[in-house]
């Protein structure tokens, strides 16, 4: 907003003060101010963002003061606010018991350009993305700019859900600052979920942006908004990531938490009590981002990975962005105008990236990498849980990731028990020509199985799997065998492995403060833990 339109709408606010108050206002110190406030029997206030206070003049308000002002804007809404058609401004009342109105809060709105420059990479991602943080630290501020943004700019179908007005302005025509958005009013703040929903049904947007999520139920509909494939864009109460994961009203926002019972070995390998909290479900909000001041945003950029870090009480550090810095390009600006590489520059690439040594015997062809290149998948899951997959995926090493567009899914994941309930999503995939595979069960060896069979897993990746399967077996040998150590034992001798998987045990063994050795010859090479007497010895 350039400063004549700031000065105008200014100018509209001063309008419908008292002349005792109007009198007293230094233009020249207003760029700072949040609001001015006017309670009866006190001498009205200007707020400064710094903090600091400023009292206009030595009169105190009574209830002519306040009348002058209720007579000059709309009636209060269920939720004692109103506002200045065609401005920012909000303007907030204070009510006694018997509901007269004996204070007002005068919110001065305006439009702050350039606040989202450091996260305009994320804004372009097409991902959902939730703010956090504390009253006027500027979250409706940067949504007025995105939503300006993601309509002018990406020239998506925009709708912002305004409950209070805040964000496009008061009166019928929406507020400039938000570009070609459209912008939908809400009555009562009760209605904001139902508003969200008719959004959605009604007017086909792209992206919603919501103000304020607080209840359940709009965190509820919020999910529902996101899980039909539409790029949610919302502030909601809460100062950090960690508190709104304890808070079991929006918990739900970043997938909620359960209690979940671990067996004695899970336990043991986690290191952890039997009893711990886990993430339920797959969050609704992608990216995450706390405003710690004005000009400092902390991002979490993959929400679900965060929220696990958080809750097993693991180290995580949000990625820190600076206002007044420049950071990368948008994404999709970025893979336009990079090289696409070939078929034979990417087996290349993989061919450098798995380097067998001479115990590891892989029977890798390039044909199989032609095929692996190829048969690159995107999967759409129904009923399916995502979690699981991203493991499976990762665990096998599969070229393949998860959609949330139907229509960008190369094969279909289902669940069975839930065929009849989504049979407008599998006609969809039948329509797209789209092969779809069912799961009986959401495990993980269920879901390893299909997938396997709906990918067509070359040799070479069952080979690395089966590298893998018996690392992992060989490290909870050497656990039992450490344990076993500990206990009292003089020493164990673990089965005949490879040099990489034997590396893989010394460490192993190393963490617990014990002493490992490597002995035999050939394919009978194995590691030894000592223990008891043999372990005194060794450490003289």
């Amino acid at each position: 907003m350039s400063n004549l339109q700031f000065q105008n709408d200014l100018d509209r606010l001063i309008e419908i003060l008292p002349d005792k108050v109007r009198k007293h206002i230094n233009y020249g110190q207003m760029e700072d101010v949040i609001e001015i406030v006017l309670d009866i029997g006190r001498t009205p206030e200007v707020r400064h963002a710094g903090g600091r206070i400023e009292y206009l003049g030595s009169n105190i308000v009574n209830y002519e003061d306040i009348s002058f002002i209720t007579q000059r804007i709309q009636e209060f809404t269920s939720d004692n606010r109103s506002g200045i058609p065609g401005t920012l401004h909000r303007i907030s009342a204070i009510r006694n018991r018997q509901g007269k109105v004996i204070g007002l809060t005068c919110r001065i709105g305006r439009v702050v350009t350039g606040t989202i420059a450091c996260i305009k990479d994320f804004c372009m991602m097409n991902k959902s993305i939730l703010f956090l943080g504390r009253p006027g630290v500027g979250k409706t501020t940067k949504l007025r700019e995105i939503s300006r943004l993601v309509a002018d700019e990406l020239g998506k179908r925009v709708v912002v859900v305004d409950t209070s007005n805040e964000i496009a302005g008061d009166g019928d025509t929406p507020h400039p600052a938000i570009g070609h958005a459209r912008r939908m009013q809400v009555r009562q703040p009760e209605f904001q979920k139902d508003i969200m929903i008719e959004a959605v049904e009604n007017h086909t947007p792209e992206v919603i942006v919501v103000d304020e999520i607080g209840t359940e139920a709009e965190a509820q509909a919020a999910r529902t908004i996101a899980e039909r494939g539409v790029m949610l864009i919302a502030t909601a109460h809460g100062n950090c990531l960690e508190s709104l994961i304890k808070n079991p009203t929006l918990s739900d926002l970043v997938g909620g938490i359960q209690s979940v019972t671990l067996g004695d070995d899970e336990a043991r390998r986690r290191a952890s009590q039997k009893t711990v909290l886990e993430r339920e479900k797959q969050p609704t909000f992608d990216i995450v981002i706390e405003i710690l001041d004005r000009n400092t945003l902390a991002v979490y950029k993959d929400t679900a990975e965060a929220v696990d870090y958080i809750l097993r009480g693991w180290p995580i550090r949000p990625e820190i962005r600076k206002v007044d810095k420049t950071y990368e390009e948008p994404v999709q600006e970025k893979i336009e105008e990079k090289h696409e590489p070939t078929i034979s520059e990417q087996i290349n690439k993989l061919e450098q990236k798995i380097q067998p040594s001479d115990s590891l015997k892989f029977s890798f062809s390039r044909q199989k990498y032609v095929e692996e290149v190829k048969d690159f998948k995107k999967i759409y899951l129904y009923a399916v849980s995502r979690s699981i997959v991203e493991k499976v995926i990762e665990r096998l090493d599969m070229k393949a990731e998860i959609t949330r567009n139907l229509d960008d899914a190369d094969i279909v994941l289902a669940h069975k028990n839930f065929a009849k309930g989504g049979a407008k999503i599998l006609s969809t995939a039948n329509d797209y020509r789209l092969q779809v595979f069912y799961i009986k069960t959401n495990s993980m060896a269920q879901i390893q199985k299909v997938l396997k069979d709906a990918l067509q897993i070359t040799e070479a990746s069952e080979t690395l799997q089966g590298y893998y399967d018996d690392a992992e077996r060989a490290l909870d040998e050497a656990k039992a065998a450490i344990n076993k150590i500990l206990a009292g034992a003089e020493h164990i001798e673990l089965q005949p492995q490879n040099q990489q998987i034997r590396k893989l045990q010394h460490e192993l063994v190393e963490q617990h403060n014990l002493i490992s050795k490597s002995v035999g010859e050939g394919e009978n090479r194995h590691l030894r833990i000592v223990g008891g007497k043999d372990f005194e010895k060794k450490i003289v």
